[in-house]
C-alpha cells in the first residue's frame, strides 16, 4: 500500500491548515496512531511555517506526502533563496524562538535533511516511522500481499 500526494500551494498561511487537514486525513484513513499523526502534523506545520517566513518571493512551494504501511515521507519544496544546511547544530544560543525549527522537528520525526541550493531552494525532508491503531486498514492491507 502506498499513497503519494503532491500539492503546490500559494506562498500564503491559509495553506498550511489545508496541508495539515490533508495529511491528518490521510494518515487517519489508513490507521495511523493519533499521537504519531500528531507529530507528523506539527513537524509539517513547522516546515511550512518555514518556507513562508524565510523563502523567496516564488508564488508557490510544493508539499510531497509519502504514506506507506512503515513510513510517512514528506518533502517541503521551495524555489526561495536557501540557507546555509550545515549551520544547523542544535539550539540557537539566545533565548529566542528564531532558529528553533531544525531542532523542533528532530524531535518530532524520525529522520530530517535539509538540501539548500543557493538562489534555488530549499528542500526539507522528513521521515516518520508509523505506528497504526489496532486493526488499520494498513496493517489489514499488509497482510493480504
Amino acid at each position: 500500500m502506498e499513497i503519494h500526494l503532491k500539492l503546490c500551494l500559494p506562498r500564503d498561511e491559509l495553506s498550511i491548515p489545508i496541508v495539515r487537514h490533508i495529511c491528518r486525513s490521510s494518515l487517519a484513513e489508513v490507521g495511523v496512531a493519533r499521537e504519531c499523526s500528531g507529530d507528523i502534523e506539527v513537524a509539517l506545520t513547522e516546515a511550512c511555517t518555514n518556507v513562508l517566513v524565510h523563502s523567496g518571493p516564488s508564488d508557490e512551494y510544493e508539499v510531497h506526502l509519502t504514506v506507506d504501511d512503515e513510513v510517512c515521507t514528506i518533502r517541503v519544496i521551495d524555489a526561495g533563496r536557501g540557507f546555509d544546511a550545515a549551520g544547523l547544530h542544535g539550539l540557537p544560543e539566545d533565548s529566542s524562538e528564531s532558529g528553533r525549527g531544525g531542532v523542533l522537528l528532530g524531535a518530532l520525526v524520525d529522520r530530517v535533511l535539509f538540501t539548500s541550493r543557493p538562489e534555488k531552494g530549499t528542500i526539507v525532508h522528513l521521515e516518520k516511522d508509523l505506528e497504526f491503531v489496532p486493526g488499520a486498514p494498513a496493517t489489514r492491507l499488509r497482510q493480504v500481499n
